[in-house]
């Protein structure tokens, strides 16, 4: 039933895909960071909707007339560069079949981002765009959020099979990474029930990162809790209030879970940690060997016996900077690095272009938002192998809309504004409702 249900729904957002190719990447975008196929147990499990759905927004976008605009800010210069370099590591790469199987996912990626982009015209579309994001992974946080507060944080968290985010690791690393952009929700959502109910996502989201059991999660929710303290206008009342919250909660998880967290000290003694040293020892010398590093797919048990420190000892990457550094090499990393140094940039240029305009306090706040889920994922990714994962672009794509709607592109908005099905129908018109204007004196009648 769950496949066939998957199914028709895929099959009538065509129409709307053609109507209006936004659409199409929204849809993606579930796909993609959601995985819904991945929750049934027939046929839908290894359909493939993915590529139906980017062929369809594809179709859709060249035939349709609406304006599309990439706008060729250092963020997307940056990227096509990076898109570059990675498929020219790719033709020298030291695994060739793995290299271009591996490129071949990642330029999907690349290709929805562009695309997301190019479509993306008006500020309704970019508010889609970060709910989508926002429901697609909220959905997981808070399925996991409650879990861990029902069973007391004693059984850990697994994501979909066979995704990006199966295990507790990666899970753990695209929850720290979307609490931002969920409490970003909250700055248009259109009541105060909306605004709380994404606060409540938002809780539950990290509440679930921590019911992961990752302790790469647990340093990338320390940076972006001290960068938003940082940030904070009243630095005494939110510490008085982390000081009270964080000892709490971590008297509410098992003994267990407070032993997982506190073997990082012993590191030495983990026989998980030496190995990812190990691996990160491979990744240096490929790069020292190979100028254009050992392209995509590099860390294979085969390689790690020419170049691995010791080469008995095989693990992956377990960090976005030695993944990239060993498949891409020094250039490559600077790249990669470089892309969300322009990322940072944007938003800060957005919060200063957005002033003190109320009519922009949303935008300001998604950017900032934007900012600590880039801090989030580049802390947490220090020891996961995720540096393709469809999250972290997707949150350097909403800065760059932001700024293309309001900024250099914009275009008048004939888009219905977003709307919640629960809000009643009275709610919505006192909403929108307006003093109507004074009718105009009558004139005397000529006889």
């Amino acid at each position: 039933m769950r496949d066939l249900i998957l199914l028709v729904a895929m099959l009538l957002s065509i129409p709307f895909i053609f109507k209006r190719p936004v659409v199409g990447v929204l849809v993606y975008a579930v796909f993609s960071l959601m995985n819904p196929h991945r929750l049934t147990y027939g046929f839908a499990g290894s359909f493939p909707f993915v590529m139906i759905i980017a062929v369809v927004t594809l179709l859709a976008t060249v035939i349709s007339k609406e304006q599309k605009k990439l706008p060729f800010t250092p963020l997307v210069i940056q990227l096509m560069i990076l898109i570059f370099w990675v498929t020219l590591t790719a033709v020298f790469a030291l695994n060739q079949t793995g290299a271009w199987d591996e490129w071949n996912t990642v330029m999907k990626t690349m290709l929805i981002v562009v695309l997301t982009i190019t479509v993306t015209r008006t500020v309704n579309d970019v508010k889609a765009l970060i709910l989508t994001v926002a429901l697609s992974l909220g959905f997981w946080g808070f399925k996991g959020g409650l879990w861990t507060i029902l069973t007391g944080g004693h059984n850990g968290l697994l994501g979909p099979p066979g995704t990006y985010i199966g295990d507790n690791n990666t899970l753990a690393l695209a929850m720290v990474t979307s609490v931002p952009v969920i409490v970003a929700v909250s700055s248009f959502a259109p009541t105060k029930w909306t605004r709380r109910a994404a606060l409540g996502l938002a809780t539950l989201t990290a509440i679930s990162a921590i019911g992961s059991y990752s302790r790469g999660a647990l340093l990338g929710g320390t940076a972006m809790v001290l960068f938003l303290w940082l940030k904070s206008n009243s630095k005494l009342k939110t510490g008085a209030l982390l000081a009270l919250a964080i000892p709490i909660l971590l008297a509410a998880m098992p003994e267990q879970w407070m032993g997982r967290m506190h073997s990082i000290d012993n590191y030495h003694e983990d026989a998980s940690a030496m190995g990812r040293i190990n691996a990160w020892g491979f990744a240096i010398n490929v790069a020292n060997h190979f100028p254009l590093g050992g392209g995509f797919a590099t860390f294979t048990p085969q390689l790690f016996q020419l170049y691995a420190p010791d080469p008995t000892v095989f693990f992956v990457a377990h960090s976005i900077y030695f993944q990239v550094l060993g498949e891409h090499g020094y250039i490559g990393l600077f790249l990669y690095l470089l892309m969300f140094f322009f990322a940072w940039r944007t938003g800060t240029r957005i919060v200063r272009k957005c002033g003190t305009n109320p009519d922009y306090a949303w935008a300001a706040t998604c950017a900032r938002m934007c900012q600590v889920s880039i801090i989030g994922y580049m802390t947490a990714g220090a020891f996961l192998a995720m540096a393709y994962y469809d999250l972290p672009y997707y949150v350097l794509t909403i800065l760059v809309c932001l700024e293309k709607v309001l900024f250099i592109a914009p275009q008048p908005d004939n888009t219905p504004p977003l709307r919640l099905p629960f809000l009643s129908r009275r709610k919505r018109q006192a909403r929108t409702w307006k003093e109507p204007a004074p009718a105009p004196a009558p004139t005397a009648r000529k006889r």
